[in-house]
């Protein structure tokens, strides 16, 4: 009987033993994953930090520098009527000088040429357009991507042969989407298919105006376009060309530009509608 007690004894202890050396498992298991898991966390923290975007900021707050004006009617650099200037870190374009219109569209170029990156900037109409200007421009305006240079421009050209991501602002008349693409000068490919519409809609939202308005352009050299209006998606296309009919790019395929549009300088609008720019920066993308 001793003998059998022993026995039965001795296994009540192993199996106690064994329990209790699970359960140390266990806990030392747990510990490990959430250290690991904390681990790998610092890891994503710093792997995140280190792959945040590279933002460039392209306007200074203080003046022009980087940019170039070019002004239908006017040679190259000169800033016709201050309708660029600087205001309280503002990039604004303003027309209390002008007095009547007289088709002077504008733009402002940066200086140098971009292909591969993100653009985003903040844009906000004020007032109305000047009163002999076409009507289309009232609450228009836009920013011009894979521009020509305002050096090759005509004295009396209005538009850069571009693609402009379009801004508008309700007129108070039902349905007007801001982030279309115009095509001064250019056709592209939209849904897979060579388009030469001069506007090609997104599905933007329609907004009040007075109000700051965040927009972003994506652009892959030649291969893929994309806008977003307060971080959403709006438009998309592909493979802008220069289009050898129009007046805008027929004078620089003359001189030898290449059809096939990959990049290009970036254009603020000027078209006889007020309107104020601030955080204009650049993200470079690689290739």
């Amino acid at each position: 009987m001793k003998c059998y007690f022993d026995v039965r004894r001795l296994y009540l202890i192993k199996i106690i033993v064994i329990v209790v050396l699970a359960i140390i498992s266990e806990n030392a298991l747990e510990r490990s994953s959430a250290c690991r898991a904390d681990e790998c966390l610092q890891d994503e923290t710093t792997e995140q930090n280190s792959d945040e975007p590279d933002w460039i900021s392209l306007f200074n707050g203080e003046n022009l520098d980087g940019w170039t004006v070019k002004i239908a009617g006017h040679p190259v650099g000169e800033n016709f009527a201050n309708t660029f200037r600087v205001e309280e870190g503002i990039l604004k374009c303003e027309y209390d000088d002008y007095g009547a219109f007289n088709g002077q569209f504008g733009h402002l170029y940066s200086n140098l040429a971009y292909s591969h990156y993100k653009l985003r900037l903040q844009y906000r109409f004020v007032g109305r357009m000047l009163p002999d200007a076409p009507h289309y421009v009232d609450l228009n305006s836009g920013v011009m991507l894979h521009s020509q240079s305002p050096q090759s421009m005509r004295l009396d050209q209005g538009f850069p042969a571009s693609l402009e991501m379009q801004f508008l602002a309700s007129l108070g008349k039902g349905k007007r989407q801001t982030g279309n693409v115009c095509t001064p000068g250019t056709h592209l490919n939209y849904e897979g298919k060579l388009t030469k519409q001069h506007i090609v809609n997104s599905t933007g939202p329609t907004l009040p105006a007075d109000r700051w308005v965040a927009v972003e352009m994506e652009v892959h050299g030649h291969e893929l376009i994309i806008y977003r209006v307060e971080g959403k998606e709006v438009l998309r296309y592909r493979f802008p060309v220069l289009d050898p009919e129009s007046k805008e790019a027929k004078d620089i395929l003359e001189l030898g530009a290449e059809s096939r549009l990959s990049f290009g300088h970036i254009a603020l609008q000027a078209e006889a509608q007020r309107v104020w720019f601030r955080n204009i920066e650049l993200m470079p993308l690689s290739e």
